[in-house]
């Protein structure tokens, strides 16, 4: 693909636009973008709800936390209101009868395959269940098989916090001590990345001691997205089982977990797949595990037969694939609200949407550092947009940050922070306009201007 300013450089000559902060420019890019008519799909909160008081209320707010919570689509009201009608007509029988056709003995079905394409799955290879930690458990506890010789678990150093504690308390209940089992990859000193060589490194030299590798394709503080395909090859090839967290890759960047070969991985659905806070999650494993069934695995009736789930043997007979580790019957209102986010999904593909995730991103890049000076702020998201996804994170220098996150705040402008000095900003490509990051910058100098001087 070519390179994001490659591409804004020849888009703002034909424009016509005097600079990149010209509004003439981001209306020419919003009037071009193939993607614009799905904006129309979300609610988005207005200026006065967000900032009370605030001039201009009914307008649209800027909204740049998809990366913690995604915006609400208009078809969740729908699918939602469907299943509450239905639970009040039919009650039990919903189970099996249901007046449009998604009886819930099947319902976690109906999100299962365009679920799949978001990760690059075969639809068996992918199940829509629990929660994101929940899953991490219920994975670790089947491929976290630790011996004498071979017990070590490789993350990143600043993990998620949950997954830094399910993965240490996996350790635990083996009897072992994370300080022996537990390698956390640092950055080098000075640095926020970590480079795909030294994570190399770590696996050449620790690989006949580690059991699992398991990093967040795309890590939450920095927005780094780690070379995936690269990282799995590596270890799998000095017998490592290798795991991903795709909470903040999934609905954001494309991956193919089935032709990356990756062992397993989980994600949640309301940061970039926008099923609604504490939304269902999922789990995707590699179909050569299919039918493992000698693996260890946390039980539950979900994953039994379907043919014979309901005759209540107590002989567990786990299905086929991802669905085998499933363990109660999935929550029908959260999955059917997944899958009024997933309607919008239909309407485009991963491919365009990192299309123009390359360029609405680009052009955020560009806009802040060209426009403020490095002692006010600097960017620890890598620059090459390879690396990257929508989010780009920022440190405000000089204590500054809260007053910044308050004054955007103030002037309806939603991105997120991560104390001490990090604003996380992340314009996602279903519903953020190129305008809406030209405001952010314009908004954002003049606060600048007023805090810094």
């Amino acid at each position: 693909m070519t390179a994001p300013q490659d591409q804004l450089n020849e888009l703002l000559a034909q424009s016509k636009a005097t600079s990149f902060l010209d509004s003439t420019f981001a209306t020419y890019m919003d009037d071009r973008d193939p993607l614009k008519a799905l904006r129309s799909e979300f609610v988005i909160p207005t200026r006065g709800e967000i900032a009370p008081g605030i001039d201009h209320p009914d307008e649209s707010c800027i909204y740049f936390c998809g990366n913690s919570l995604g915006l609400l689509p208009k078809a969740v009201a729908r699918y939602v209101k469907e299943e509450i009608q239905v639970w009040g007509e039919g009650a039990v029988n919903s189970h099996f009868k249901h007046r449009f056709g998604r009886p819930w003995v099947r319902i976690e079905e109906t999100v299962q395959e365009q679920s799949a394409r978001v990760v690059g799955a075969k639809k068996d290879e992918v199940a829509i269940m629990n929660t994101l930690t929940s899953n991490l458990h219920t994975l670790f506890a089947a491929f976290y098989t630790p011996t004498a010789t071979r017990h070590k678990v490789l993350i990143e150093a600043k993990a998620f916090p949950s997954d830094h504690y399910a993965i240490e308390s996996q350790i635990r209940w083996h009897h072992l001590d994370p300080k022996d089992s537990l390698i956390c990859q640092e950055p080098r000193e000075g640095e926020f990345l970590l480079r795909t060589e030294d994570i190399l490194e770590t696996i050449e030299k620790h690989g006949h001691e580690i059991a699992v590798v398991c990093f967040s394709g795309i890590q939450f503080y920095t927005g780094q997205y780690f070379e995936m395909e690269k990282i799995t090859k590596a270890a799998q090839a000095k017998g490592c089982i290798v795991g991903w967290d795709l909470a903040h890759a999934a609905g954001n960047v494309p991956v193919q977990l089935h032709d990356w070969n990756v062992d397993f991985a989980c994600w949640c659905s309301y940061k970039y797949l926008n099923s609604g806070p504490g939304g269902i999650a999922g789990i995707f494993v590699h179909e050569r595990h299919a039918n493992d069934f000698d693996r260890n695995r946390l039980a539950g009736w979900w994953g039994h037969d379907k043919a014979t789930r309901f005759d209540m043997v107590n002989e567990f007979k786990p299905m086929s694939g991802a669905a085998g580790f499933q363990h109660s019957n999935p929550s029908v209102l959260t999955t059917s609200a997944l899958l009024g986010s997933l309607s919008v999904f239909e309407q485009t593909s991963m491919q365009e949407m990192r299309a123009k995730s390359f360029l609405l991103t680009g052009y955020l890049h560009h806009l802040l550092v060209t426009e403020f000076s490095k002692d006010v702020l600097d960017i620890i998201t890598p620059t090459d947009p390879e690396q990257r996804g929508c989010q780009l994170s920022l440190i405000f220098k000089r204590g500054k940050m809260m007053e910044i996150f308050e004054g955007l705040e103030a002037r309806a402008i939603i991105g997120d922070e991560r104390k001490p000095d990090v604003i996380r900003i992340a314009p996602t490509p279903l519903y953020t306009r190129f305008e809406d990051v030209r405001k952010f910058v314009v908004e954002l100098k003049d606060l600048v201007a007023k805090i810094y001087n």
